[in-house]
């Protein structure tokens, strides 16, 4: 029996480098919002996940959080920094796992940059709470799934596939290299 992929008549197979990378680890992360941070992954162990919202991802990937110095979190990455980030925009697409390393710091001006008044309800003293420290996640690669037209494409397509009993995804993955 032939896989779906041989069955495909599109193109659904794009591996992204540098900046087409980047560009697509902000794309589909900022659509996810927020993300699955997963920690103690070299540990040999089960390793840690937790959901956390993202600040900003900027235009070469990065990925930046706010994160209080006594947390869990934190004491994983300053024990090992290697971290992988789950991202789940949509119910049928916008999907990216990201592996990375993650540093640390008190950046007060990286901190002013990213508050917003919300996170008043983990850091109560505000903008100057002392527990708050910057998560920077530093993308080396990854993986994506998404659609290459959106979601209202590819149902249709997905129906008409269904429908003449051939495979008419509209999928595109590929791997990232940052």
């Amino acid at each position: 029996m032939d896989s779906i992929n041989k069955e495909q008549q599109e193109k659904n197979h794009e591996d992204l480098y540098g900046s087409e990378a980047a560009k697509k680890i902000k794309e589909l992360g900022e659509k996810a919002k927020n993300c699955f941070f997963c920690t103690n992954i070299g540990s040999g162990h089960q390793f840690t996940t937790r959901p956390m919202s993202f600040q900003k991802i900027d235009d070469q990937g990065i990925c930046w959080f706010l994160s209080a110095a006594d947390s869990h979190k934190n004491k994983e990455i300053q024990h090992d920094p290697a971290v992988q980030l789950l991202f789940h925009g949509s119910t049928h697409s916008d999907f990216v796992s990201i592996y990375g390393t993650a540093t640390i710091s008190r950046d007060k001006e990286k901190i002013k940059e990213l508050w917003e008044p919300l996170l008043k309800t983990w850091f109560t003293e505000g903008i100057d709470d002392p527990r708050i420290t910057v998560i920077k996640v530093t993308p080396k690669d990854g993986y994506y799934w998404d659609t290459k037209h959106g979601e209202v494409i590819a149902f249709a397509k997905m129906i008409a596939g269904a429908i003449a009993g051939k495979t008419m995804d509209d999928s595109i993955e590929g791997k990232l290299k940052v």
